[in-house]
């Protein structure tokens, strides 16, 4: 069963965070919910729908930015106060908007995440977990990775409250007290967790960075993994999550926001899995979701807030469309009036526009004028793909995208992405003085708010991508974005690794504190905690990207061990780390342990992508020609079946070999790389033989190249 919903938009706020819109409890079985916002202006909004017009309930006065809103209340009665977090303090509302509770936790970082139930209030800074019962400092946890989100599990099976923290390690860590009573691996970093029923239970939703949802039951002291939703569609990132039933069928359906404004409503079916019954695609990145009835009684709808603070409804009620089947379709009375409103206000907005104009136009034609640079928001995120091995970037900006300058100082791809409609340009760059290897301009169409962008950098070569964003501002006006590119840039972090793969092994010893290689490891990989883990030593895994091979890291004061089964990786970090600890002065004592079969490894699981690629780009050469034989002739039956075939896929073909442009070189690198350092390890210098190491690979056969490694 399919559901049919209808878009309204409702009202505009300020820029908004995660997290930050609520449906307060109705007061009748059918009766319309009022909603409450929180911006990053410090606003609180609470409004209800009358006759299709939002009457505003109340609204508070600007202050510091609001991260985080949630519904608490005495247990067993309706959850209709507001808490609201803004730096280290949380404030309480009740639902006429009288302030009743300002509660400073006194940590030194923002909160960044909180959960209310009863007389609990439980919130999170970056790495901290505070657990108070009325006011009262009850728990405290020091995690070893970024804490995004945090939710409580309450049920008869369990004897106490159980903390769940979603970390950005790809763990959900479950709290007894101030202890860590076991944690759970999950497929991604988890971004977001939400309770799968409203009213307590020991199910939990989470959402991750990359796209993926699944279920999960707590339990005293383990959990069990129900379910879990791939994101084979590559869309964005999970940011909010809510359960309501808007199909009607008596289950609670899943509703999801993602970061690419892709809203959707999960159903299940008779096996009880989950399956997509409705989507709807926003603009912008949607921060907040519910499911309740706002805009008409006895009509469910989805309710979302976006960042730059649009709140709209999917609803259920059914569009009104007057006349008969003949008949041109009919405005209503009440849409008629309201068409007649919104056209009165904008000509009001047009003359206060003109006003404002020719005011600045004075103004700064005095001589005791001073320009002020407009003040405008961004939100970006650069994260690391896994399915293609690329940098996603994305930039999302409160008002439309005039153009984007994209600076590199190291060798970057830029990767083809289907959802980008701007037009890029490149400039030709003067890598040697100016340090400058890219320069792409974007020019964005008309309200264009998002942007997203693909890199791939190469492994080994590191240093950083700026982006220059310049909105349709008057006056124009320029933020800078800094990303750093680091030496294992491909690497993500994982759960465990192959212990029967052939590793090589690099030893460092030396006067070094923890901290210190602490910091050299996070400069070399990504997804590594800033800051210093708790404990006397570490051990991190990680597995490469693009080729699928695997790095461990253990490391304490004094000295660090690194294992993986490509001798390049072990290279970049000898070479890195040694660079490091130079700038610091210290003396480092580095001892290899090189096992040969590694490297034949590696050739191994290159292998399979060369071949494909290989293939890919002789089928690429083949199409033009082949296309000319068949216009000539006038069909294409006198070819051979493989070449029918290159024909009927040629646009599929091109398209891959588009969006991976390359792809090719950058493999024939990592395999001339692997030679060079296989022999850099035994004090030889192979340069002079690169040649004929690529006359092999332009005549590809595996054997012959394993060969040409142990002969060379």
């Amino acid at each position: 069963m399919e559901v049919q919903l209808n878009r309204v938009d409702y009202v505009q706020v300020g820029v908004t965070s995660q997290k930050t819109m609520r449906l307060l409890p109705a007061l009748g079985k059918k009766a319309t919910q009022k909603v409450a916002i929180a911006d990053h202006d410090g606003i609180l909004t609470c409004f209800g729908m009358k006759k299709g017009e939002a009457v505003p309930v109340f609204k508070t006065l600007p202050g510091q930015k609001i991260v985080r809103m949630d519904l608490g209340g005495a247990v067993g009665t309706p959850q209709e106060k507001v808490f609201v977090c803004a730096g280290s303090q949380v404030r309480g509302f009740t639902k006429k908007g009288k302030q009743f509770l300002t509660f400073e936790a006194n940590l030194t970082e923002s909160i960044n995440a909180m959960h209310v139930s009863g007389a609990d209030l439980f919130v999170c800074a970056s790495y901290i977990y505070n657990h108070y019962c009325d006011c009262k400092d009850q728990d405290y946890f020091l995690s070893g990775d970024k804490i995004n989100d945090i939710t409580c599990v309450s049920s008869e099976k369990l004897s106490r409250l159980i903390a769940v923290l979603a970390c950005q390690d790809r763990v959900l860590r479950v709290l007894q007290g101030s202890e860590l009573a076991y944690d759970i691996e999950v497929p991604g970093p988890p971004s977001v967790l939400e309770l799968y029923s409203k009213d307590g239970g020991e199910e939990i939703l989470y959402g991750t960075t990359d796209g993926k949802i699944g279920l999960v039951q707590i339990g005293e002291r383990s959990a069990t993994p129900k379910w879990e939703i791939d994101n084979d569609k590559k869309k964005g990132g999970i940011l909010c999550i809510d359960t309501y039933d808007i199909i009607g069928d008596g289950v609670n359906d899943i509703l999801v926001g993602r970061d690419d404004g892709t809203v959707e409503v999960y159903g299940f079916d008779s096996t009880n899995e989950p399956t997509l019954r409705f989507e709807h695609v926003l603009s912008e990145s949607v921060t907040s979701i519910q499911g309740g009835c706002v805009g008409k009684e006895s009509y469910d709808e989805v309710l979302t807030a976006t960042y730059t603070g649009w709140v709209t409804g999917l609803t259920t009620e059914p569009q009104k469309a007057e006349g008969g089947p003949g008949d041109e379709v009919r405005m209503s009375k009440e849409t008629q009036s309201k068409v007649e409103a919104l056209r009165a206000e904008l000509e009001q907005l047009q003359v206060k526009v003109l006003q404002g104009r020719e005011q600045y136009q004075q103004t700064t034609q005095s001589s005791t004028a001073v320009s002020a640079v407009p003040i405008f928001s961004i939100n970006d995120k650069f994260t690391l793909c896994q399915d293609d091995a690329s940098y996603s970037l994305t930039l999302e900006v409160q008002t439309a995208i005039d153009n984007l300058l994209l600076q590199s100082d190291v060798p970057i791809d830029l990767l083809d992405v289907d959802k980008n409609s701007a037009v890029v340009s490149f400039s030709e760059c003067d890598s040697e003085p100016n340090g400058n290897f890219l320069l792409a301009t974007y020019r964005c169409q008309a309200n264009t708010t998002r942007l997203e962008l693909k890199v791939r950098s190469i492994e080994g070569q590191y240093g950083t991508l700026q982006a220059y964003i310049t909105p349709r501002l008057q006056p124009k006006t320029c933020q800078v974005r800094q990303y750093q590119i680091k030496p294992l840039s491909l690497h993500q972090r994982t759960h465990s690794i192959d212990p029967d793969r052939p590793m090589n092994r690099l030893s460092l010893v030396g006067q070094f504190s923890f901290a210190e290689i602490h910091s050299w490891v996070v400069f070399c990989l990504p997804e590594v905690p800033e800051k210093t883990p708790a404990g006397e030593s570490i051990t991190f895994y990680f597995h490469n990207t693009f080729l699928g091979t695997q790095l461990e890291a253990t490391y304490c004061k004094g000295e660090g061990h690194f294992k993986s089964d490509n001798i390049s990786t072990i290279s970049i970090l000898s070479d890195v780390l040694s660079k490091e600890a130079t700038k610091k002065k210290i003396n480092l004592n580095i001892s290899y342990d090189i096992n040969d079969e590694s490297v034949s490894h590696t050739l191994r699981m290159i292998h399979p992508k060369l071949e494909h690629q290989l293939l890919l780009a002789k089928k690429v050469q083949l199409v033009d020609a082949l296309k000319e034989l068949q216009v000539h002739e006038g069909n294409a039956d006198f070819l051979i079946p493989e070449y029918r075939s290159i024909l009927d896929e040629s646009a599929s073909l091109l398209e891959e070999y588009k969006k991976q442009p390359a792809h090719l070189e950058r493999l024939y690198g990592m395999i001339t790389d692997l030679f060079i350092d296989k022999f850099k390890f035994k004090g030889q210098n192979v340069k002079t033989k690169v040649s004929s190491l690529l006359e092999i690979l332009d005549n590809y056969e595996l054997n012959a190249l394993l060969e040409f490694f142990s002969v060379a």
